[in-house]
């Protein structure tokens, strides 16, 4: 059975405008330092840790669930022609590892350890090479702070010496902090690397000293927060022995300071953390599901409101999200994934989100490129076809005719007045046909199985060429008429004039 749904392209009503870089992407500060993260499924357990530097697993969290990786060679010409190609974009490095990381601000050998009160260490090397990475892909740098018991006065106020000292680094090596968060998601701050005790009251303290920091030491920077995480059903109240704190709580207690609101979302817990109980979890067969896909937009609207009371008229930042939180599902690396990705996106892009951050550039099970061969997932090339086609203008292009049909309208991209549209087609055996007035480009996005590693535009499968470089991503041509788009398939449609 095929359903009918009729598009009339011409003069669909733009509902909102969105600014160069929503499609933006972490790389986590343990990454860039080396360290413990979340250990990819069929690894065996990683080698005791050959550096102290980077003992880094969070507070009450079970080593067993992360593996060792050297420091990321952010100079790879081939992870920075792929990032390249994803920009402009905004380059968030920050995680839970940030909260507690210590800035080694001298060209001297670092510490064997870290100081008292801090998980890991930061080189001004490293740092340079996030710049550098930043710079050569069209990035601005967003970050965040070290929040842990390292930064402490003995009154338990947070202090600005080493973001000070980060901030004049940076500055003297030719880079710029464009955005930064405080604490990574401080819901969870006990997990986080916080001080014992550490409440709403204790929040509000620290990010209006840290507020006045930033407006002496980097003027230019946007002020993002809360960056919780967890609320709106998503995730479970306790994580890694962490009892959540309220965003309600920490707004009021902290007052209007933030720039722009920011916030975190995972739909779930991955399979690693099968401790946090099975309602804490999803499966491969519901990753289609319309339930599954709207949960970005159920906790986007738990904290909109929010905003609107704590923060109104303030911008919304989603600086992290993925599949599932602890390094995504077995198929978060395979297509299944690639229909939430790209819901995502155009949901939120038509709710006024201005950046979403994907959590990882190259890192663990969810990262959009494989983190041994930086080869590309068929995330990344849903990225790149959306950083092709999708444009600035946000438009409506009128209901659908299925809950399992979901569609989404922007300009196209490059300034010719045509149209985008993203047609996500999640139901397992129906088809739908469109009915298009005009005639178009086709872009499908399919795979044999769901669970392939890899994904085939119109038939063909995408992968880099010979030398290395991103092949041509080439349209079909479809004229005006009915257009049908099948079960499991992703398509984008571009008119021009």
């Amino acid at each position: 059975m095929e359903r009918t749904q009729h598009i009339a392209v011409e003069g669909l009503p733009q509902v909102g405008r969105l600014g160069e870089r929503l499609q933006s992407y972490n790389v986590e500060m343990v990454e860039i330092i080396g360290g413990r993260f979340w250990k990819p499924y069929g690894a065996r357990n990683g080698a005791e840790v050959p550096d102290s530097r980077a003992d880094t697993t969070p507070t009450g969290m079970d080593p067993s669930l992360y593996r060792y990786r050297p420091p990321i060679d952010l100079s790879n010409e081939r992870l920075r022609k792929l990032a390249a190609a994803l920009g402009p974009a905004y380059v968030r490095v920050s995680g839970t590892w940030a909260n507690t990381v210590y800035f080694h601000d001298s060209d001297d050998p670092p510490p064997s350890r870290p100081p008292q009160g801090f998980g890991g260490v930061l080189t001004r090397d490293q740092w340079r090479g996030v710049i550098d990475f930043a710079a050569s892909v069209g990035g601005e740098l967003v970050t965040s702070v070290a929040t842990g018991t390292g930064v402490r006065h003995r009154d338990g106020a947070w202090t600005s010496d080493q973001a000070q000292a980060v901030v004049d680094y940076t500055t003297e090596v030719g880079g710029r902090i464009a955005a930064t968060e405080f604490m990574n998601e401080p819901t969870y701050a006990a997990m986080g690397g916080a001080p014992p005790g550490y409440d709403a009251a204790a929040y509000g303290r620290d990010v209006r000293i840290f507020r006045d920091f930033l407006a002496r030491a980097a003027p230019g920077a946007l002020f993002l927060g809360p960056g919780s995480v967890g609320e709106g059903g998503s995730l479970p109240v306790s994580l890694g022995g962490a009892e959540l704190l309220s965003s309600e709580d920490l707004l009021a207690a902290s007052g209007p300071v933030f720039d722009v609101f920011s916030y975190h979302f995972y739909g779930a817990v991955s399979e690693r953390m099968r401790a946090a109980g099975p309602e804490a979890q999803t499966s491969a067969d519901a990753a289609l599901s319309a339930g599954w896909l709207s949960r970005t937009d159920l906790v986007h609207t738990y904290y909109a409101e929010l905003r609107d009371r704590f923060l109104p008229g303030k911008p919304m930042w989603l600086t992290e999200t993925a599949e599932a939180a602890a390094g995504g599902n077995p198929w978060a690396a395979t297509f299944t994934d690639t229909f939430r990705y790209l819901y995502q996106l155009g949901s939120l892009a038509r709710s006024g989100v201005q950046v979403i951050m994907h959590n990882t550039l190259a890192s663990s099970d969810y990262g959009l490129l494989d983190e041994d061969t930086f080869s590309p997932r068929p995330n990344y090339w849903a990225a790149l076809l959306w950083r092709s086609l999708m444009g600035n203008s946000v438009l409506d292009p009128g209901p659908s005719p299925s809950s399992d049909l979901h569609l989404f309208a922007h300009d196209l991209r490059g300034g010719s007045n045509g149209v985008a549209l993203l047609v996500i087609n999640g139901d397992q055996a129906e088809s739908y046909t469109l009915e298009i007035d005009r005639a178009v480009k086709r872009y499908t996005l399919s795979a044999p199985r769901r669970s392939d590693r890899s994904v085939e535009l119109n038939g063909q499968e995408l992968a880099l060429t010979a030398g290395g470089g991103l092949p041509q991503l080439a349209g079909a041509r479809h004229p005006a008429g009915p257009l049908t788009v099948g079960p499991r398939t992703i398509t984008f449609l571009t008119t021009a004039p």
